[in-house]
């Protein structure tokens, strides 16, 4: 049975004009182009958003949920990415951006940052009690999971089980709202303001988890604008902020039970100390989690390596597969270049925006202290931050059956040998090895490739020539002067 993928990223036809820009630069080569027109393989596709960044037509473009989905749900909470803080100017403060969140539609806001926070914890927990094969690889970036799954399968048993921020905080703002404020779950509505379309197909289809704790996802660049004339219109008033119904009321006992009740009791008891009319609750420890190199300062006292940019993530993991990095406790691997803030759906130039989210997390680092050990050793114990077994996603075998695979993976390399091996793209596939990969599997000719299209046309152009000399034998010797065999 097929297995069917949700994707974000998308394709619009009618602007796609066929250019190749998408191919050459996919990580995956996830992408062909046949009869003019690009085509996302989506078994393969890990939505890093690469291709949106290189279409000069626009034709690719990422789909997310939008204000309207809010009426769903009796309340609604917005989860704000650690990346959106540095999407403003200098001088909007982090409270100014937050409130903005309850003037354009939300009922609350909760920081992904504050769980970026309880996420950090776990993971140094985890790497202090591991004894197992390192270096460890952080599970924060969905795109980076994907990309494991599908060409490291040695190295998915080195993806930290620790569940990422984004769903962390989407448990933490469901338990709150439940708990606190005495709402049905089915009454909450939880979305995530999200920086890349990775995170979005991690919303809509989890690979870590069965379900998500995350009702849906907004980019950042869609509110932006509404989020910029509030923030403004805070600044000139100054005085503007949320209500107070984030104070909460205290829950009723038919609301805890089970496992799932344990864990909504863990978040409340973390989070209740901290919550009260301001939204802003997290420290620089969590909020640097928006930029490379945030997640590793703040664990701290490890060797970790920072690397970002998908196509540099390929190489540090194809070293951790030949164990050259056995010295490495840690890798922050992240597909967008200078991390979340590099996004396709941010606005900001990923640069300036990392400097900004930089001096944030400074001037934020030691805001309140830490969260509550206690509380979440007992919400680690409870297995409130494990994630379930990645599975490997084997897209590129050749064939179920190891004969046949073994067998085409002959034909493959004989082929690929064959081929010019310039790599153009001008067959619609990324490059010459992915052709003959294409043809093998019966979506693609040998022909495809120009230059073996001109070799066989002249090939048949001197066969025609040839034939085209030939005198049929009835025809005799009248036409070349000789004599026939039988006029002898």
């Amino acid at each position: 049975m097929t297995t069917r993928y949700f994707h974000s990223v998308t394709l619009d036809k009618e602007k796609c004009r066929g250019c190749t820009n998408c191919i050459k630069q996919c990580p995956n080569e996830a992408i062909r182009v046949r009869e003019g027109k690009a085509r996302i393989l989506e078994e393969r596709c890990i939505d890093c958003g690469e291709c949106i960044r290189i279409c000069p037509n626009h034709a690719k473009l990422a789909v997310t949920d939008t204000l309207e989905k809010l009426s769903e749900f009796k309340y609604s909470i917005a989860l704000p990415a650690p990346s959106i803080y540095g999407q403003f100017e200098p001088g909007v403060s982090i409270e100014e951006v937050l409130r903005a969140f309850i003037d354009i539609g939300f009922d609350d806001v909760f920081e992904v940052a504050l769980a970026a926070e309880a996420v950090t914890y776990a993971t140094r927990r985890f790497l202090e009690n591991y004894r197992g094969s390192r270096p460890l690889i952080s599970s924060a970036c969905p795109a980076v999971v994907r990309f494991i799954q599908i060409h490291f399968h040695s190295l998915l048993d080195h993806i930290v089980p620790i569940d990422t921020p984004m769903e962390v905080a989407g448990a933490m703002a469901k338990a709150w709202a439940e708990q606190a404020l005495g709402l049905k779950k089915e009454e909450v509505g939880v979305f995530f303001i999200s920086p890349c379309p990775a995170k979005v197909t991690a919303i809509k289809q989890p690979v870590m988890k069965e379900k998500s704790n995350v009702d849906g996802a907004i980019s950042i660049s869609l509110l932006y604008g509404l989020l910029s004339k509030r923030v403004s219109t805070q600044m000139k008033t100054k005085g503007v902020g949320c209500s107070t119904h984030l104070a909460g009321k205290k829950e009723t006992e038919e609301e805890s039970h089970g496992k799932e009740g344990h864990h909504r009791e863990g978040w409340v008891d973390l989070v209740r100390p901290l919550r009260g009319d301001n939204p802003f609750l997290s420290t620089g420890r969590g909020i640097g989690w928006g930029r490379a190199g945030g997640e590793a300062q703040a664990l701290g006292g490890w060797s970790i390596l920072t690397v970002d940019g998908i196509h540099n993530v390929r190489g540090v993991l194809e070293q951790v597969e030949r164990k050259k990095l056995l010295g490495i406790d840690f890798i922050e691997a992240q597909a967008c270049t200078g991390g979340c803030v590099g996004g396709c759906l941010t606005v900001q130039n990923p640069f300036v925006a990392r400097v900004r989210l930089r001096v944030l997390a400074e001037q934020h680092w030691n805001k309140r202290p830490a969260l509550d050990e206690d509380c979440l050793d007992n919400l680690i114990a409870a297995g409130a931050f494990t994630t379930k077994k990645v599975e490997p996603r084997p897209v590129m075998a050749l064939d179920e059956d190891v004969a046949r695979a073994i067998a085409k993976m002959d034909i493959l390399e004989k082929t690929v040998k064959e081929l010019p091996g310039l790599d153009c793209g001008a067959c619609g596939s990324p490059n010459c090895r992915t052709l003959a990969e294409d043809i093998v599997r019966g979506i693609a000719l040998e022909t495809d490739c120009t230059f073996k299209l001109r070799e066989r046309v002249k090939a048949l152009a001197e066969e025609m020539a040839d034939l085209a000399g030939k005198i049929p034998p009835a025809m005799g010797l009248e036409k070349t002067g000789g004599e026939s065999s039988e006029g002898k």
